[in-house]
């Protein structure tokens, strides 16, 4: 009898429960319903999405519900899968650690089912959506397949469903899918940088940073990371993991890739790559990101260290185009440039937005509350920024946090009015940057949607 393949164990081990109808566990339980096992399927949401989901489940023959999860059936099965966006202590989850069952993220499902495929893995807490979708344009720049998947939208289940695998695999993994991802191995691992978020998920720091260092559970002396060499969290901690360390920064030239401030130039492996003028993302953390991408895939593929490869990988970075809601200029209007940068859920991020812009600004700033104080955002707004507007569930935090500093503006939670009011004070000259702080879960479904209305009144007539 052969030994049966990874996905094929899981379903061996019984019933799955999945928990979660979002884009990440109907593409989950698809899979492992093609793998054979019995799944069931659940999501205590009652909106119009998720009751789609689970009427596209039930008529594919899968057991799915939604508006309430079965705690007996989850407690018994023998795999349950937890999408990213349940929190620990949701009852659907605390019945699944009640039970014997292996308690997985949709990320290790699909890895299990996609045996073999070489994959560079992006965590951190701020830029890995950008260099996950910089480190998937240059590996299809040097003439490989490549998707990007994870965290940056594209559930990875959904690529191992497909009809046929990439050559490649650009994968950002954020720190709730890396906590039940055990065979997580990238052929590189990048870890951008470390810095507070999720304290409204995580009992402290040292737990949120703990699971970021997941990312290399399962590296040996033979393995590659990419880690930025100017933040000293992610020194520390990642000093005494097994193999390679390769260096981004935008200080030392001593890195494996660097950033000449005198010569503005992006440096990779000791040579020139690119002009910074000639880099189109706004901020030095995307310099950063840049740097970090192009050693990523620069050591992932050894054959393309040639003259050649070098330069495809600097016109690739020329003609990057950058990613929605993120540093995102949307356009410019009576003079004023609305900036759209609505993926800065924490403090850190937001800070690194507003330290990019050159233009006196405007910041909009709320959403709900994360657990991180906007003291920290002080001595950037003092040094770029012309009034704060505060709103959404955040506000008063906000307000009481920054007023006894910088002028500080609360509103409510109408997107429109906030639209309205930032219309009203600037002037030409002037942006308007949406880098809220905060999660968008007060007002909007998600990032995407807040960006977008974002986009849509700033512009509007």
């Amino acid at each position: 009898m052969s030994t049966p393949a990874p996905l094929d164990a899981l379903a061996a081990r019984g019933a799955v429960a999945v928990i979660g109808l979002g884009r990440s566990g109907v593409s989950a339980a698809r899979l492992l319903a093609r793998a054979g096992a019995r799944v069931y399927a659940s999501d205590a949401g009652t909106g119009p999405a998720v009751a789609e989901a689970a009427a596209q489940l039930t008529a594919e023959g899968i057991v799915a519900e939604a508006g309430g999860h079965d705690l007996a059936r989850i407690t018994a099965a023998g795999t349950v899968v937890v999408s990213p966006g349940v929190p620990p202590t949701a009852p659907a989850l605390l019945a699944a650690r009640a039970g014997d069952a292996a308690v997985l993220s949709e990320i290790e499902v699909a890895l299990r089912a996609l045996p073999g495929v070489p994959y560079i893995g992006v965590t951190g807490t701020n830029g890995k959506t950008t260099v996950t979708a910089l480190v998937g344009h240059l590996l299809r720049a040097l003439g490989h397949e490549t998707v990007e998947a994870g965290n940056i939208g594209t559930p990875l289940s959904e690529v191992a469903l497909g009809a046929r695998r990439p050559a490649w695999m650009a994968v950002e993994l954020s720190s709730f899918q890396l906590h039940d991802s055990p065979s997580v191995a990238p052929t590189v691992a990048v870890l951008t940088n470390l810095a507070p978020d999720h304290l409204d998920r995580y009992a402290g720091l040292e737990e949120y940073y703990a699971d970021k260092m997941l990312l290399f559970r399962n590296a040996t002396p033979a393995s590659i990371r990419v880690v930025n060499g100017d933040d000293a969290e992610v020194t520390r901690r990642t000093a005494k993991v097994p193999g390679q360390a390769r260096r981004f920064s935008l200080i030392d030239r001593t890195a494996d890739a660097w950033y000449d401030a005198d010569a503005q130039m992006l440096t990779l492996g000791g040579s020139a790559l690119l002009e910074r003028a000639l880099l189109p993302l706004l901020g030095a953390h995307n310099v950063a990101n840049a740097l970090a991408a192009a050693l990523a895939v620069w050591h992932a593929l050894p054959a393309d260290q040639t003259t050649t490869g070098r330069a495809r990988i600097a016109a690739a970075l020329r003609g990057f185009k950058g990613i929605a809601h993120r540093l995102e200029p949307v356009g410019e209007r009576d003079g004023v440039l609305w900036v759209n940068d609505s993926k800065a859920t924490n403090v850190g991020a937001a800070r690194v937005a507003l330290e990019s812009m050159t233009r006196p600004t405007i910041l909009l700033l709320g959403g709900r509350h994360k657990g991180e104080p906007y003291t920290g955002l002080v001595d950037a707004i003092r040094g770029h920024a012309k009034m704060v507007l505060a709103y959404g569930e955040s506000a008063p935090k906000v307000v009481k946090d920054l007023a006894p500093h910088v002028a500080v503006e609360r509103l409510g939670s109408s997107f429109e009015q906030v639209i309205a009011r930032a219309r009203e004070i600037a002037v030409p000259g002037d942006a308007v940057l949406l880098a809220p702080a905060c999660s968008s879960y007060d007002m909007f479904t998600n990032y995407e949607e807040r960006g977008a209305a974002f986009r849509r009144l700033a512009l509007g007539a």
